[in-house]
């Protein structure tokens, strides 16, 4: 009798390219992604017209996003350290478009430039906050030691996080797929529904080891009842991004 065969994990593979011109360029360095189940129509109540619950599995999700954006500037201009090198974490949602198209909802991004504040704000509508924020590596460890409070915030919210095991791409179809490999963004202003692409090879992630972490920042997005650690955290050593034009998608 022949042994049973298992096939092999099928890995993500590289998008191709969108069909328009890059606005931006800009790089994620050490991201950590700290993510919760949620019920969907939890979700869905805090959601513009145009946009539905994206699940997997029947299950919803919020995500905490801490990490270094990098090297920020538009298409043909240089970057400049004192302004395209700052932090950013965003608390997130997974939605699709009356079209199907997967992507990202934002509830809040803090960062602790302003100008890059005030151009997200403008340009790509999106709900940035200014915040006092700091992160360093372990003198003595691999360590990340990441702090945030957003301007009006009762107390700083901390993360000490690293990458824990093998790095690798995620498996087509897994949970870790639906988390991360996400190349569209949804915002709105003035009941207006907008759409943005982004472009960058697979995320090369790892298990996350978070031994402290903070809740604060979905609680100001609304969700108050998350005390539990998170269902599912990863790390990644980052990603080189190109950015493309945001358009508008419908109205209410």
């Amino acid at each position: 009798m022949q042994p049973d065969t298992v096939d092999p994990p099928e890995f993500v593979s590289e998008r191709p390219m969108p069909r328009q011109p890059v606005v931006m360029w800009q790089a994620w360095k050490q991201l950590l992604f700290l993510h919760w189940e949620m019920d969907p129509a939890e979700i869905r109540r805090t959601l513009p017209p145009g946009l539905t619950v994206d699940t997997w599995h029947g299950k919803a999700w919020v995500g905490l996003v801490p990490f270094f954006m990098c090297g920020v500037r538009p298409r043909f201009c240089p970057a400049m350290p004192w302004v395209s090198d700052f932090l950013e974490l965003n608390v997130r949602t997974y939605v699709r478009d009356a079209a199907g198209r997967p992507g990202v909802w934002f509830y809040s991004l803090d960062c602790n430039q302003p100008i890059a504040v005030a151009i997200a704000r403008t340009i790509f509508r999106l709900p940035y906050f200014r915040a006092k924020m700091r992160a360093q590596m372990g003198p003595k460890s691999d360590f990340i030691y990441y702090d945030c409070r957003r301007a009006g915030a009762p107390a700083t919210s901390h993360y000490e996080y690293r990458a824990q095991g093998p790095v690798h791409r995620a498996v087509v179809g897994s949970l870790e797929e639906f988390l991360v490999e996400r190349y569209r963004l949804f915002s709105e202003k003035n009941g207006v529904l907008y759409s943005g692409e982004v472009w960058h090879r697979p995320y090369e992630i790892a298990n996350a080891d978070a031994p402290s972490w903070c809740p604060e920042p979905i609680r100001q997005a609304g969700f108050e009842g998350i005390t539990q650690p998170p269902d599912h955290s990863s790390q990644s050593p980052g990603v080189d991004v190109r950015i493309f034009p945001l358009n508008r998608v419908g109205s209410r």
